[in-house]
């Protein structure tokens, strides 16, 4: 049987299984086991032979699943989840929100705002950008919702705001990416770090530009803050600063690698939330079962997905995808516009870490081949999976919202509000497409 059409047939039912659903980690390595035993068993152009197909089949997902699954650099995904559960149950990432809530409550919209930097720095900590969704919409919305906010501003802005812990470091999507095109994962965290800030300040400027033109959107709520409260508020914030300085101070300057980060970063929360008096031991007992059960699933997403990579490139599909490619004679612009709009689609219909998953074996050779850097192209591919969490109809962001924010949080709502966010969105997408070097001047820079 000819291995580019066993390959394409198994791509084509990966895709079908998805959009319909099936858990993705079963997916992956369901149809990559079938399809690399068909591959072996029909091999060499004779009958089926059973024996033939088994054992070459077991080895490449024994071998597949044991090498990434012992993997260093993977050790720091876990760390990252438990520092940023043991974060939120001692209420480091909620402390941001109430410190801006105090500084900027005056300006149009500002608990809008508020929320945007409580969700930047939510993000910053845990690297989810669906927990930081579901964590900060059950604070902010219910408050903006009490000061007569506009639904639709209020749930929206918390939407988007989610979003921003795809890009600021540390991001789980930029380990995953790092560990499947062997890229640095630390460089990745330093250049998520001006896009993600770029990000933030498009939000608020939508915010600012909306309220502006739509003043009873978000109506004044007289609030004043004293000097003193605002330094107070200040005080509190400090936690939340050290985690961002011993990430990515600590790795900028060299002195340490994403999984030290981790490591060290799991170890100040403990520490300050035991000292401070914030964590008890069912809160520690709580976040790491957490951990675990999440770590679990992306272990077995990624294991899932290391072998259907393996399967792909035993059928040879990528390399006659590259072909069919450089035989079109695209300009490199060109390509890259496909690039964007295939997974601007895709991220309508899958998850973020399937669709990264599933296209990273056919877009890598492809960019590598052009001379284009895999550090600037992972910022792109995380950007695009970042838009994707509130594009209609799957939206994963706005359906958190939907669950979490009550009545008037409702999808339509959200989804309404996040297309005035949208337009900042594509316009920094472009901006990170036409010029690399904002995503590229921290790491080339780094110690």
């Amino acid at each position: 049987m000819d291995p580019t059409l066993i390959g394409v047939v198994g791509l084509v039912t990966v895709l079908v299984l998805l959009v319909l659903r099936v858990p993705i980690g079963f997916v992956l390595a369901s149809v990559a086991t079938a399809c690399t035993f068909i591959y072996y068993a029909f091999r060499s152009g004779r009958g089926f032979d059973f024996d033939r197909g088994l054992n070459p089949t077991l080895s490449l997902i024994q071998n597949n699943a044991f090498e990434f699954l012992h993997s260093y650099s993977l050790s720091m995904i876990p760390m990252f989840i438990a520092a940023g559960h043991l974060a939120y149950h001692s209420r480091i990432s909620t402390d941001i929100y109430s410190a801006m809530r105090v500084w900027i409550v005056r300006m149009p919209g500002g608990l809008a705002i508020a929320s945007l930097f409580g969700c930047g720095g939510f993000a910053a900590i845990t690297g989810s950008s669906m927990a930081c969704a579901s964590s900060m919409g059950r604070i902010c919305i219910p408050e903006m919702r009490r000061l007569n906010y506009d639904p639709r501003l209020a749930s929206s802005t918390v939407a988007m705001g989610g979003t921003l812990g795809a890009l600021i470091p540390p991001s789980v999507l930029f380990i995953i990416y790092g560990l499947f095109t062997e890229t640095s994962v630390s460089k990745l965290f330093l250049a998520g770090i001006l896009p993600g800030l770029l990000t933030l300040l498009g939000f608020i400027i939508t915010v600012v530009v909306w309220v502006t033109l739509r003043p009873e959107i978000a109506p004044r709520t007289g609030e004043k803050s004293t000097v003193q409260e605002k330094i107070k508020a200040a005080g509190l914030a400090w936690p939340a600063l050290m985690l961002m300085f011993i990430i990515i101070g600590g790795i900028y300057g060299g002195y340490l690698t994403a999984t030290e980060a981790a490591a060290l970063s799991l170890m100040f929360v403990l520490v300050f939330g035991l000292l401070a008096r914030r964590l008890n031991w069912q809160m520690i007992k709580t976040a790491f079962i957490e951990t675990a059960t999440q770590s679990a699933a992306l272990f077995f997403i990624a294991a899932g997905a290391k072998i259907f990579v393996s399967f792909i490139s035993l059928t040879g599909v990528t390399h006659s995808f590259v072909d069919m490619v450089v035989a079109a004679d695209l300009q490199p612009w060109q390509i890259l516009a496909v690039i964007t709009l295939m997974y601007l689609v895709l991220g309508m219909f899958l998850d973020p870490l399937g669709t990264m998953l599933l296209t990273l074996p056919f877009v890598v050779p492809l960019i590598e081949g052009m001379g284009m850097d895999l550090i600037w192209f992972g910022v792109i591919v995380v950007k695009l999976l970042e838009i994707g969490l509130v594009t209609p109809p799957m939206g994963l962001n706005v359906f958190v919202i939907a669950s979490v924010g009550g009545k008037d949080s409702d999808a339509a709502t959200t989804f309404r509000g996040v297309a005035r966010f949208l337009i900042l969105d594509l316009v920094v997408l472009i901006l990170l497409l036409a010029f690399p070097i904002i995503s590229l001047i921290i790491p080339n820079s780094m110690g």
